[in-house]
């Protein structure tokens, strides 16, 4: 699913959409280049609706995911071989009682997954993850750059 409108009629294409790949991968080469992953499908899929934010600062990735109203029981963080961070869950559509009258249901419901390929510096075995107020947080720890050491050498003459 695209989420660029698409202002010339036709079918929807999500070709210059990045986030509609299955793995996004910003250090990487050709976003083809990614081995294909089944996607949730059916009714109520999430997962254009599941938004993250990734940003870097000098010592770290972190990733901020919104999930309204999920319970951090209902959300996996997993880490794949390859270096990819994946992020998965279940929004549960509200039960319905045989007397309710709906009018309108625009949250969504479904499971969801967000894949991202990390970078070679992330240190894989320190990432944390916590929820609070409905907004998951992942923090990637970056490994420290390792700077050139110079090393004097006694010129003879």
């Amino acid at each position: 699913m695209s989420i660029i409108p698409n202002i010339f009629g036709g079918r929807r294409s999500n070709v210059y959409d990045p986030l509609s790949l299955d793995i996004f991968d910003p250090f990487g080469g050709s976003p083809f280049s990614t081995p294909h992953v089944p996607s949730f499908g059916g009714e109520g899929n999430a997962i254009a609706n599941t938004r993250v934010d990734w940003k870097e600062t000098a010592e770290a990735h972190v990733f901020s995911v919104e999930l309204p109203g999920l319970k951090k029981e209902e959300v996996k963080v997993e880490v794949e071989e390859g270096r990819v961070l994946q992020i998965s869950g279940e929004r549960s559509r509200e039960k319905e009682e045989k007397d309710d009258k709906w009018h309108r249901i625009e949250r969504s419901s479904g499971k969801f997954l967000r894949r991202f390929r990390l970078p070679e510096n992330a240190k894989m075995d320190e990432i944390k993850a916590g929820m609070e107020n409905g907004v998951l947080v992942v923090t990637v720890p970056k490994e420290e750059e390792k700077k050139p050491q110079l090393k004097s050498i006694q010129i003879s003459g």
